[in-house]
């Protein structure tokens, strides 16, 4: 027996369910759904942790929350991450072949380029959002558009140093506006 609930709707029952009838309050208070996205963990000794975590977690709480394929729950302090990665695949090599960009990138947001605390440099794109830099780290789109690595947060406990390479991307800009032209006047006034 399957049952079905709509908001709005009477309870019917079907030959396979039953359709009750909810509030829409309880569906506004219930909370979203959970996403976990693949995702590996590199440490600062350079070890790695494969598994799944909830993006928008991230910076809300002293640790990260990762779920391991095999099922245990870790919770990793952000001073022993040097970058967690999101790939695609668990299974393949998850950092980048290129840490530099070969031309100007052509992705919206503020090129940057990182130093790790070990030497390593890495450079990538950042949202042009004040918004999304957060207090615990940031978010950027690696180099390398064809790996495995979709983006990767860097916590800034693991970086030495960060620097603004330019802004790139669609000019945000308005083009200065030009003078309208002067209307004649009718029957001279």
């Amino acid at each position: 027996m399957l049952n079905i609930t709509y908001p709005g709707t009477a309870v019917q029952s079907f030959g396979y369910g039953t359709l009750k009838k909810t509030d829409e309050r309880d569906l506004k208070s219930r909370p979203p759904a959970s996403t976990h996205k693949k995702v590996v963990v590199e440490f600062l000794d350079r070890k790695s942790l494969r598994g799944f975590m909830n993006p928008s977690r991230l910076g809300q709480s002293p640790a990260v929350d990762v779920l391991t394929p095999e099922g245990e729950h870790e919770e990793i302090p952000y001073e022993r991450v040097r970058a967690i990665y999101f790939v695609r695949d668990l299974a393949v090599e998850f950092e980048p072949e290129r840490t530099a960009f070969l031309s100007r990138p052509k992705l919206d947001g503020l090129w940057v380029k990182l130093r790790f605390r070990d030497g390593q440099a890495l450079e990538g794109v950042v949202p042009n959002d004040l918004l999304a830099l957060m207090e615990t780290g940031l978010q950027l789109t690696p180099p390398d558009f064809n790996s495995n690595t979709d983006r990767i947060y860097v916590p800034r406990s693991a970086l030495s140093e960060l620097t603004v390479m330019g802004v790139v991307g669609i000019a945000r800009r308005k083009p200065a506006a030009t003078a309208a032209p002067v209307q004649p006047r009718l029957f001279n006034e």
